[in-house]
């Protein structure tokens, strides 16, 4: 069991820094979910959210919350817009 745990040559030294890279990578990859998330959604709909309101949103209530966010996001944009006009042809079809 000793010589298990001792790290002796340069191949054991190389295997435990790809290791170390593999792990911060992959922390690295974890903490920039929400700026991923609110560049694709910028690019996507135009709407601009900071990463830091889709963390606060994911830690007070998960996906679901994140999702009432964008969807609040998304009406308010359409709000600022008016009304969106009627074509003439389905006035005519109800009427």
């Amino acid at each position: 069991m000793r010589g298990f745990l001792t790290l002796t040559s340069t191949g054991d030294w190389a295997l435990l820094s790809a290791c170390g890279v593999l792990l911060f990578l992959l922390i690295i990859s974890f903490r920039s979910r929400s700026t991923v998330f609110c560049q694709y959604l910028k690019t996507m709909t135009g709407i601009e959210l900071k990463p830091s309101e889709v963390t606060r949103a994911f830690r007070g209530g998960g996906k679901e919350r994140v999702r009432e966010l964008f969807l609040d996001r998304i009406i308010r944009e359409d709000l600022k817009g008016g009304p969106s006009p009627i074509p003439e042809e389905a006035g005519k079809k109800r009427g």
